[in-house]
């Protein structure tokens, strides 16, 4: 383990409340919530069991949150009204508030507006 990691390494928990280790050397059994949700788990409540710091040069060390695997519980299935309301906002992303039309994309937050709104000297010229 580098030199680096040692100040990440506390699996005892003396110094930081919780067992920590450094950046991809945590132990089999322990998840991140990505981890689990590929697996298709989630953390189902249970309290988190450990961390994995990252240091970072300049700047504090990132934190991730580690649960325990055997405890997790199945990912919730998406229900009908779920599907729906999922639906009706990625319609509501689509629309253009100036001329009310699906735009086919997610319009972006920085101009509000669908491109031909945002910029209609440009869709004339072409």
């Amino acid at each position: 383990m580098p030199a680096a990691f040692g100040k990440c390494y506390d699996p005892t928990g003396s110094q930081f409340g919780m067992p920590t280790y450094p950046w991809r050397y945590a132990p089999d059994g322990l998840a991140t919530r990505r981890q689990l949700r590929a697996r298709g788990l989630r953390p189902g409540g249970q309290p988190i069991a450990a961390q994995v710091l990252r240091p970072r040069y300049r700047r504090g060390p990132l934190v991730a949150y580690l649960y325990r695997v055997d405890r997790a519980k199945p990912v919730r299935p998406m229900t009908p009204g779920k599907w729906n309301a999922l639906a009706k906002a990625m319609r509501a992303r689509r629309t253009c508030l100036q001329c009310r039309t699906d735009a086919g994309y997610v319009i972006p937050t920085s101009l509000g507006i669908c491109v031909p709104c945002a910029y209609p000297e440009e869709q004339r010229a072409t």
